[in-house]
């Protein structure tokens, strides 16, 4: 036997979902995400970037501002980076496999060692025979054996300022003989410039580059 629900009264009917307070209820919900979300991009897009850039230029103030070198007033480099000296009267740097795009072919590039807009190492392998002669060509250059795995490889940012102790002793007599001075002078400079291991442990003995050239000018001649 069928049971059938009676209906109800006329007039009467079950109360549906309130659609008038849906709106109000998600705007109550979005609320707090929408005020986070603004309050959190202020306080760690704008605020907390600022306030370390702040401390930073306080108290690092040259580290900061790209550990650059001045001489005379005018920004000769920058610690952080290597750079291309040739005259035989300077020290010389690692080689450097950064390259630029080509100005005649933008879909190739041209060797522009130490570019800071591009720091790379040259992906090459032992295979390679670009990177095969290049090596050989750089160990007949630099002469008298051994050669310091430095004075041949590059780096892996093509940006090191630093060469070895025994790369930098390599250059000295030519250093020497091209400025005319003796060569214990200028090992001296070497050993002034000459950084250790930090802390006694981390890291290998280095010269900075730059820095003993500008001192090699400022030594005269």
């Amino acid at each position: 036997m069928n049971i059938v629900s009676p209906l109800p009264p006329a007039g009467q009917h079950d109360a549906g979902p309130d659609t008038a307070a849906a709106p109000a209820g998600i705007v109550a919900a979005l609320r707090p995400a929408i005020v986070l979300t603004v309050l959190f991009t202020a306080l760690t897009g704008l605020a907390f970037p600022l306030a370390f850039v702040g401390i930073a230029k306080a108290v690092f103030p040259s580290q900061s501002g790209g550990s650059l070198v001045e001489r005379n007033g005018a920004v000769v480099g920058s610690a952080l980076l290597g750079q291309t000296f040739t005259q035989d009267k300077y020290f010389q740097g690692r080689p450097s496999a950064t390259s630029a795009p080509d100005p005649a072919d933008s879909t190739k590039t041209v060797s522009a060692p130490y570019n800071a807009g591009n720091s790379s190492g040259s992906n090459a392998g032992p295979t390679s025979k670009t990177l095969n002669e290049r090596v050989a060509a750089d160990m007949e250059k630099a002469g008298a054996k051994p050669v310091p795995g430095d004075a041949l490889t590059t780096s892996a940012s093509g940006l090191d300022p630093h060469v070895s102790p025994a790369n930098a002793d390599r250059q000295v007599a030519r250093v020497a003989a091209a400025r005319g001075v003796p060569e214990a002078q200028v090992r001296a400079l070497v050993a002034a410039h000459t950084g250790g291991r930090l802390l006694g442990l981390i890291g290998e003995p280095r010269v900075d580059v730059l820095a003993l050239n500008l001192a090699l000018d400022a030594a005269k001649p």
